[in-house]
């Protein structure tokens, strides 16, 4: 179940109050008159079934309350309610399987925001990961995976493109690029001090590193790999399961190619990091036309189950 809690100008009441009522799926109806000082207005607080959500923002926003008045949506961790239970029963589809969009737009926007502590994470997930190619360590790999931020400027250019968002998929795009470079530059700085103080060489970057070559030894398995991660990723965003974002972040090389690529900048093995530059980018077009995909094939599955709602009553 979704909360909603609306703050309405007094004149529009009635109409959203109609709207509320006549939607399947809608339950817990509250008002309180003249509650809201500002913006001044009525509160309106209602539940909602998450697969009937959707459609309820869209027409709520096509009343214009987003510009005169206010409109939150949380999750509701438990509803213990004979209401709330028919109101899921009777919404159609289901909840798990329901895109919130508005809501998939603002994490996208709020997570591809290039803030110093996006650059924070992903510069240090990146020298992580430097540490892990110089010592062959599949487990400090592994971290730098889960440190790294940068699914959530790839999420942002799916969305963008699903949902012809221009300024989206440019913030998106700058926040990958641009974190990327400073993460990179500060690692061949890090590469250089590392060496100075006598833990890092050559000779570990020339070595056969069993447990980690494949970071620089881009192939078919590695688009595989980075086409389905981007599948997990988008449907863990869609269906609220975020746990799920844990296996995808260390299932694509991409902060570990970047780690790569610098530590072999740092040591002029230019062949080593132009590899490692493919592999980054091979997994990025993997999880980005996966996530295309994957958000295309969802919002035509609601729409045919919308119509099919409709064609039923």
């Amino acid at each position: 179940m979704l909360h909603l809690r609306l703050i309405v100008p007094a004149g529009r009441t009635p109409a959203v109050l109609r709207l509320l009522e006549d939607t399947v799926g809608t339950t817990h109806l509250i008002v309180l008159t003249g509650a809201a000082r500002e913006p001044q207005g009525d509160v309106v607080l209602c539940d909602v079934a998450r697969e009937a959500g959707d459609g309820l923002l869209a027409d709520l926003r096509a009343l214009g309350i987003d510009e005169s008045g206010s409109i939150a949506v949380e999750d509701v961790a438990l509803s213990l309610s004979r209401h709330a239970d028919r109101a899921e029963q009777d919404a159609p589809g289901e909840g798990a399987d329901a895109v919130l969009w508005e809501s998939l737009t603002e994490a996208t926007h709020e997570e591809s925001t290039l803030s110093v502590t996006y650059l924070a994470f992903l510069t240090l997930a990146t020298m992580i990961a430097a540490c892990g190619v110089v010592l062959d360590n599949a487990i400090l790999i592994v971290g730098a995976m889960a440190v790294g931020p940068e699914f959530g400027p790839v999420a942002g250019v799916c969305t963008a493109m699903v949902r012809r968002a221009p300024r989206l998929a440019w913030r998106s795009v700058l926040a990958l690029v641009v974190g990327f470079a400073v993460a990179m530059v500060v690692t061949v700085g890090f590469t250089h001090l590392m060496d100075a103080v006598g833990l890092f060489s050559v000779t570990d970057l020339a070595a056969k590193r069993p447990n980690t070559n494949f970071i620089y030894r881009p192939d078919w398995f590695s688009f595989v790999v980075a086409v389905l991660a981007g599948c997990a990723g988008v449907l863990s965003l869609t269906s609220a399961k975020s746990g799920a974002l844990v296996g995808v972040a260390i299932s694509v090389t991409t902060v570990p190619a970047a780690a790569n690529a610098a530590v072999a900048f740092s040591y002029d093995a230019y062949g080593q990091a132009w590899h490692s530059m493919e592999q980054l980018l091979l997994n990025l077009v993997g999880i980005v036309l996966a996530g295309v995909l994957t958000l295309l094939v969802q919002k035509a599955l609601w729409a045919h189950a919308h119509r099919r709602e409709r064609a039923g009553t």
